[in-house]
């Protein structure tokens, strides 16, 4: 029966000639994708026993486009909507409006290219603009993402404990603009990654199968949440007039080194994979978050001054968060790895 995009059907596999198995195609697919007898079509075979079917010459990256009528959305609603069209893997987001475009349109527009990374303008007009991917979504490999968050994360902590033991502040006043990055590289990682769950070619370029991608991307995520609170972090630090005085051998500054240690070997074993390092982090990470909890709630015992408490109350929190993120960090490289031990074959056995 014919069927079409979206639809299923049933088909018997042929014996030919006593060694060759044939099995038909359905004739829409075959009239949709402009093919004809003889062409040739690639045959993948995945990871969980599925095949996959294409024709040999199909455009590896379909041109996909989402329109904007800004007359239509809620006020205030268009970077939100950028950002989902953005992250859905459209190759051209085009805005459009009856009237001419307000400055803050145009802004918002610009704070998205600012957010994103291969977006540019390509048309614009009065009411109207056009913007276009430049990259291609099987270029960048998402661990070098990954590493690149790593160490943007991991400089701004190293650099928030050398102010609050009297460094340069001048070391972190750019942690909106780090963190901005890291944001960035997440959102990335969000739009390899639905890519990949439409197209076995970006499967391919990116050398994952679509589990490994998904994993990939709770990886990312658990990162942007630690820059998070580090970037709340910078942000007190600086903020916070005069400063007060916290000791770094005690908590909660003398859990920053073990979190750094930690998060170092977590990020090694991801090309790793070494069981008894990742649980060792995590053991670390899981005393440390209890320390921190015990100096919280020890801090409001005493009879100090409300505002140094509080600044090494939000400080301590922000630190336990960050062990927190990076214990599920560890988790997740175990899921990972449980994911590749596992065995499959085609017994149907009961």
């Amino acid at each position: 029966m014919p069927i079409g995009p979206g639809e299923q059907d049933v088909r018997r596999l042929q014996l030919t000639g006593g060694a060759t198995y044939t099995l038909s195609l359905p004739k829409p697919w075959v009239i949709a994708n402009k093919l004809a007898a003889r062409d040739s079509l690639r045959v993948d075979w995945r990871p969980s026993g599925e095949l996959s079917l294409s024709p040999l010459d199909v455009v590896e990256e379909q041109r996909t486009q989402i329109s904007l009528d800004l007359d239509g959305l809620p006020k205030g609603a268009l970077y939100d909507h950028l950002m989902g069209a953005y992250i859905s893997g459209a190759l051209e987001i085009y805005v459009q409006s009856e009237s001419p475009l307000k400055r803050k349109v145009r802004s918002e527009i610009r704070r998205f290219l600012r957010s994103t990374r291969g977006f540019e303008i390509g048309e614009q007009t009065v009411s109207s603009a056009r913007l276009v991917s430049l990259l291609n979504a099987g270029e960048l490999p998402l661990q070098a993402s990954l590493n690149r968050m790593y160490l943007l994360l991991s400089s701004l902590v190293r650099d928030i404990v050398d102010v609050l033991g009297g460094g340069d502040e001048g070391m972190i006043t750019d942690h909106e603009e780090r963190e901005r990055e890291v944001d960035g590289l997440q959102y990335l990682i969000e739009r390899q990654v639905g890519s990949m769950l439409d197209s076995p070619h970006i499967v391919k370029s990116l050398a994952l199968n679509r589990k490994q991608g998904v994993e990939h991307a709770n990886l990312a995520r658990t990162l942007e949440r630690m820059m998070d609170h580090a970037n709340q972090m910078a942000k007190m630090t600086l903020e916070t007039n005069p400063r007060p005085y916290i000791d770094p051998d005690e908590l909660p500054l003398v859990a920053l080194p073990i979190w750094m240690d930690s998060i170092k070997s977590l990020m090694i074993n991801l090309r790793t994979r070494d069981s008894h390092e990742i649980e060792g982090a995590r053991n670390s990470l899981k005393d440390a978050q209890l320390d921190l909890e015990k100096h919280e709630e020890g801090l409001w015992t005493g009879k100090g001054k409300a505002t140094p408490l509080l600044f090494e109350d939000r400080i301590s929190e922000s630190t336990r968060r960050l062990c927190a993120y990076a214990r599920d960090f560890g988790e997740i490289l175990l899921n990972m790895m449980a994911y590749d031990s596992i065995q499959r074959s085609c017994d149907a056995t009961p």
